[in-house]
């Protein structure tokens, strides 16, 4: 399947651009789709794609040949039929528009919408034969019943949305209605599609502002606080694409924060000039917001 061109949307983000390296690596033509947000930006986004391709010894024209930008918006129907034109596979991931960055209330209906026009979307595009969708774990851990969330951790388990309402747990919320409109979507038009539900994604952008962050101390308490490094999570989502049985959902991380030093270590790499309370409390202090 190394020969076969897939899409990637939307390459702007961290996962996105990883991916898009990540594939061209392995001999993929990419369809990689930025979103609209504007000529300016979308030629910087260019230029770090060339740029972090060309880094790993590629050369200029290899790369000419391998990737196609689209600019496209998630709410403009269209757009997302022209890029996905003549692909094989998607790999979705949301990123918020540039106007709307933060996680709250109203962000879900954002995120929801947008996944279901990418989905009806491929269902109408007769060379799309798999659809990569990247959630979230914590479309996963958010429960009334606390108690054994370490026992029963795993993909069969969903987040229960009015306990995200109720304690604002807005990233949570979205991750999961929005996985669950794409579901729905995907098993209605006959699309196939698999879910990568990720913890989260350690890498240079990560700040204290982080939506995935909010209810960090609560996950931190039931051992459900995972991380996954950026090379890991693009190989995950290339693995499931190449493997002809993989289906459902798929939980993927690669560290578990579930010991003191590395909630402390976590803590003050996001924020290294708060001043420390008790070590014991550092965390719990900086997380509950």
């Amino acid at each position: 399947m190394a020969q076969a061109t897939v899409c990637v949307m939307d390459a702007s983000g961290e996962l996105g651009l990883g991916l898009v390296v990540g594939l061209i690596q392995r001999g993929y033509t990419v369809h990689a789709v930025l979103q609209n947000h504007g000529n300016h930006v979308n030629k910087l986004k260019f230029d770090e794609i060339m740029n972090c391709c060309c880094d790993e010894g590629n050369n200029n024209k290899n790369i000419i040949n391998k990737v196609k930008i689209f600019q496209s918006d998630p709410f403009d129907y269209q757009s997302i039929i022209d890029a996905l034109r003549g692909c094989s596979a998607l790999f979705y991931s949301f990123e918020p528009p540039q106007d709307q960055p933060d996680y709250d209330e109203f962000m879900a209906d954002v995120e929801v919408r947008a996944a279901h026009n990418v989905l009806e979307a491929c269902g109408q595009t007769d060379t799309i034969e798999k659809v990569i969708f990247s959630s979230s774990i914590t479309a996963v851990v958010w429960r009334n019943d606390r108690t054994s969330m370490l026992s029963d951790f795993d993909e069969r388990h969903w987040s229960d949305v009015n306990l995200c309402r109720n304690f604002k747990l807005w990233h949570g919320l979205s991750k999961t209605l929005a996985e669950k409109t794409a579901w729905a979507l995907a098993m209605d038009r006959g699309v196939n599609m698999v879910s990568i539900n990720a913890g989260l994604l350690m890498g240079p952008q990560l700040t204290i502002n982080n939506p995935y962050l909010k209810g960090a101390a609560e996950m931190y308490e039931d051992g459900v606080f995972v991380t996954v490094d950026l090379d890991y999570l693009v190989d995950a989502h290339i693995a499931v694409l190449e493997d002809v049985s993989s289906y459902g959902r798929y939980l993927c991380f690669n560290h578990i924060i579930n010991q003191t030093e590395d909630a402390l270590q976590l803590a003050r790499k996001l924020a290294p000039s708060t001043p420390s309370p008790p070590q014991r409390f550092f965390f719990f202090h900086l997380f509950n917001i």
